[in-house]
């Protein structure tokens, strides 16, 4: 097959259009092809001097779409270069946001058509937008573009660079969610990282607020999803999702409300409310996946970290025993456990059947942790103040000390 190459005999845009256009009636014969590929030329021709570079892409965008079955992808490339190099040459930023939403949105269009390919020419668009907002529109048809077309594999590795895609976009809440929401939606497609899924979905649920009542009720599916997803990962233990407007929402909500009271039981309570909990709602359970033995495992843990917290840092090992329904040869190992999840770091003293714990992992890191924080880091201030104060006051002494004993020696 011909490939596009640019010569100094005719400008590559016109080239492009020559050559999409021949293409695009060669079936018709000589007889029509000729006289439409010369009115299209001759079209391309007069929008450059115009300086009408919107239609111009529009004019070379409708042979390009009816080509790309038929083109290699050598000359796609090609072709797509030159026509998204034309986003360049607007001097309004607001005529080269219209064309690169209408470069990326027909590009998008058809994403079971060498999907691959259109999303190179995503990329290569991208790359040369300088507007920001610019930037993000493309990537979204971009996501969507890979999505549609099941080629997410080739957009997977660019959310590692998500949050300063974020900084260099300065995206108002509405597109944050939007974005949020559709990698989410691709990541779960895609079935290969839970933690990532649960990352974006809780980004998309944190851009709702209480002032965003008359929206949150689109984020209720979401909201039960991430809540489930919380249960069910083996190694997620602490989480704010309590404090999210949009997750607090199913609390009263008829469809979602036990699924609510399911998180609070994780967050906030120990195994025997889980237990009754699984007695009275154990087909909900099962409807959403959810494995008793998996959760009983976790809860166990979360309830060692619910005693840190409340029994003053020493635990003794029967009452270890009763709250996680263990054996007595079971107490240790679970704490063993525990430690090597970094939810507490202990001392287990076997002679007193005692755990004195140093550390524990809050579940929740609300407004009372935020407090609790503020009062420790207080104490801590108040503390290196008197020690500091004590050394100074030491210093002064020695000092004089030092002095008086020189005068002696003369």
């Amino acid at each position: 097959m011909t490939t596009v190459v640019p010569t100094s005999e005719e400008d590559p845009i016109l080239s492009v259009v020559r050559f999409t256009a021949e293409m695009s009636w060669a079936e018709a014969g000589p007889e029509v092809a000729e006289p439409q590929v010369a009115s299209l030329c001759l079209e391309a021709q007069d929008c450059m001097i115009a300086g009408r570079w919107f239609d111009l892409a529009s004019l070379m965008l409708t042979s390009a779409d009816l080509v790309f079955p038929k083109a290699s992808d050598k000359d796609l490339e090609c072709i797509f270069t030159i026509i998204c190099n034309l986003v360049k040459k607007p001097e309004s930023l607001d005529e080269m946001l219209e064309m690169a939403k209408l470069l990326s949105t027909k590009v998008a269009q058809q994403p079971n058509d060498k999907p691959a390919i259109r999303l190179k020419i995503l990329f290569n668009l991208y790359n040369l937008l300088e507007n920001p907002y610019s930037r993000f529109y493309v990537y979204m048809n971009a996501l969507k573009l890979a999505m549609n077309g099941k080629v997410i594999e080739h957009i997977i590795p660019s959310f590692k660079k998500i949050d300063s895609f974020l900084k260099e976009w300065n995206l108002g809440v509405h597109d944050q969610r939007e974005l949020f929401l559709t990698i989410s939606n691709i990541l779960k497609e895609h079935k290969s990282s839970p933690k990532e899924t649960f990352k974006f979905l809780t980004k998309y649920l944190a851009t709702f607020s209480d002032e965003d009542a008359h929206t949150m009720e689109e984020a209720k599916e979401e909201a039960a999803y991430t809540i489930i997803e919380f249960v069910k990962s083996p190694d997620m233990f602490q989480h704010d999702l309590l404090d999210m407007p949009a997750v607090a929402q199913l609390e009263k909500d008829t469809k979602y409300a036990l699924i609510y009271q399911l998180l609070k039981i994780f967050l906030t309570q120990r195994l025997d409310a889980y237990m009754d909990f699984h007695t009275a709602n154990s087909a909900l359970l099962n409807s959403h996946g959810i494995v008793h033995e998996d959760c009983i495992a976790k809860m166990r843990l979360m309830s060692i970290v619910d005693l840190a917290s409340k029994e003053s840092g020493q635990i003794p090992y029967h009452m270890i025993k009763d709250t996680l329904q263990i054996e007595d040869d079971e107490v240790e190992p679970w704490v063993v456990k525990a430690i090597t999840a970094k939810l507490i770091d202990c001392k287990i003293d076997q002679m007193n059947q005692v755990i004195r714990v140093t550390r524990y992992t809050e579940r929740v890191f609300g407004q009372q942790q935020w407090l609790s924080l503020r009062d420790k880091l207080a104490t801590w201030r108040g503390n290196i103040s008197n020690v500091i104060t004590t050394i100074q006051a030491n210093k002064v002494t020695e000092d004089a000390t030092q002095a008086i004993q020189g005068l002696a020696i003369r």
